[in-house]
């Protein structure tokens, strides 16, 4: 409960201090920064997956040339 006290005491004095459309600007930066970090995540794991797919089709292929050899 306490944390949510601090939050909107936080909140009441950035809109004192810088306004309230200099507060909602910072509120949506910090929005766009954690949403991009998720993306980021989600851009790691894909690339990951890629990666293990893709080496086991180069093992595939070099399989299949040897064969035709």
């Amino acid at each position: 409960m306490i944390v949510f006290y601090l939050l909107v005491l936080t909140f009441i004095t950035l809109v004192l201090v810088g306004g309230f459309d200099a507060t909602l600007r910072l509120i949506a930066y910090i929005d766009l920064l954690y949403r991009y970090q998720i993306v980021k995540v989600k851009m790691w794991v894909m690339r990951k997956k890629l990666e293990s797919q893709l080496a086991i089709d180069h093992k595939k292929l070099v399989k299949e040339l040897e064969k035709k050899e």
